[in-house]
């Protein structure tokens, strides 16, 4: 064997222990969800072939010849008894492209198709394409809805980092073929973070928004919006209404954005979100939920305080640190939930949890008081109402305390 079979042989190796490693639960959590060992999707889970020239006529050496950076930021969905997620991957071009890898049982074994998404251009062509949602949607189709950036035409020749975001749309029957719709219009300047409601509302298309000024900052915009169009054809929102909003010195105070569709229970409509707040190590993502009414979909009726879900341990470190972004997550038959959740623009990981534990924390989890004296009153609450439960004695930091 030369040295070319060897180091392929190596390759392969390795890539097979990475894909069928099994992900076993964290022991400890917080009793809401299920953390895993490891990450389900990484860079080095793209298919060898993708990023290696084969042909030692052509790549003597083996060189990598297409890098790829990272993979993160997927849609998610439930198809033909698979886990499907399709990643955002990013190359070392930084043009990220979506590739879909799917796993017989949501947690582990996630494995490539064999090609990436050939995702059709309007006929004004993305630049970048990324973060796409999936809805199936009553009318029959799944839907794809996604971040499309192109530079900033009104950008000085020597700035060449000014872009416009707008929202990609796209569906499909088969997660094969795709069918690109217009671009999404809407009263804002530009926008990101959209998401297809799964179901028609008052005989109309709705879309949960994030409208923004700039391409980074929300500037005078921000906060999840909503808007309806009669067409999907023709996408157009006239008139956008913010349904949950900014707020100060809170985990969504610098803007916040849907994340993947939401789930519909006996109770309401799940959302899972996310928050940012800037700090003097930069912008910090956490996800976050709450709950819309199931007839008026754009009544928040309950939304416990701070974040669901924060970075931890190496989550905290990648490309775009102390972030975690979700726009996937799956309700499966016998009611759990995996969440798909990315850290730190780098890789994918799961979480699980179920319908019924997620509706009891979003119902049963103290809103914010926005006030330090609010969060003190709330722990006084807490600490008063196990007094009278536990009348005889409860531990609390490792101690006996008698309740009186």
């Amino acid at each position: 064997m030369n040295e070319f079979e060897q180091r392929l042989e190596k390759l392969e190796i390795l890539q097979q222990e990475l894909i069928v490693r099994k992900n076993n639960k964290i022991e400890w959590s917080n009793g809401i969800y299920d953390r895993y060992k490891y990450p389900v999707l990484t860079a080095a889970h793209t298919p060898i072939f993708w990023r290696y020239d084969l042909n030692p006529r052509t790549n003597p050496y083996l060189m990598e010849r297409f890098g790829i950076n990272a993979a993160f930021n997927a849609g998610a969905i439930k198809w033909n008894n698979k886990y499907i997620l399709m990643a955002r991957v990013e190359g070392a071009d930084r043009k990220s492209f979506f590739a879909i890898a799917e796993s017989p049982n949501g947690i582990d074994n996630f494995t490539f198709w064999e090609y990436p998404v050939r995702m059709p251009e309007t006929g004004d062509p993305d630049v970048n394409i990324y973060d796409i949602r999936l809805t199936e949607h009553e009318d029959g189709w799944i839907y794809g809805l996604f971040c499309t950036e192109r530079k900033d035409p009104s950008a000085p020749p020597y700035d060449q980092s000014k872009a416009v975001a707008e929202c990609g749309i796209a569906r499909t029957k088969d997660l094969v073929n795709w069918e690109r719709l217009p671009d999404l219009k809407t009263p804002s300047p530009q926008q990101r973070n959209v998401v297809l409601h799964p179901e028609f509302f008052n005989g109309k298309y709705a879309f949960y928004t994030r409208p923004q000024d700039g391409f980074i900052d929300a500037g005078t915009g921000g906060g999840i919006g909503f808007g309806l169009s009669d067409s999907i054809e023709n996408p157009v929102i006239d008139s956008e209404v913010i349904v949950d909003n900014k707020a100060y010195h809170t985990v969504y105070e610098a803007k916040n954005g849907a994340g993947p569709a939401p789930i519909k229970t006996d109770y309401g409509w799940l959302h899972l979100a996310h928050g940012v707040r800037n700090t003097a190590a930069g912008l910090r993502y956490v996800l976050y939920m709450f709950m819309t009414d199931l007839h008026d979909i754009t009544k928040v009726i309950y939304k416990p305080a701070g974040y669901f879900l924060a970075p931890e341990g190496e989550e905290r470190v990648g490309d775009v640190s102390n972030v975690v972004f979700c726009n996937g997550w799956i309700a499966d038959n016998d009611g759990t939930i995996y969440i798909y959740y990315a850290s730190s623009d780098t890789r994918m990981h799961v979480a699980t949890s179920t319908i019924e534990k997620l509706v009891d924390y979003v119902m049963n989890t103290p809103a914010d008081g926005f006030r330090s004296s609010s969060s003190v009153r709330t722990i006084y609450s807490i600490i008063d109402n196990n007094k009278i439960f536990n009348k005889n004695k409860f531990t609390l930091q490792g101690q006996a305390i008698t309740a009186k």
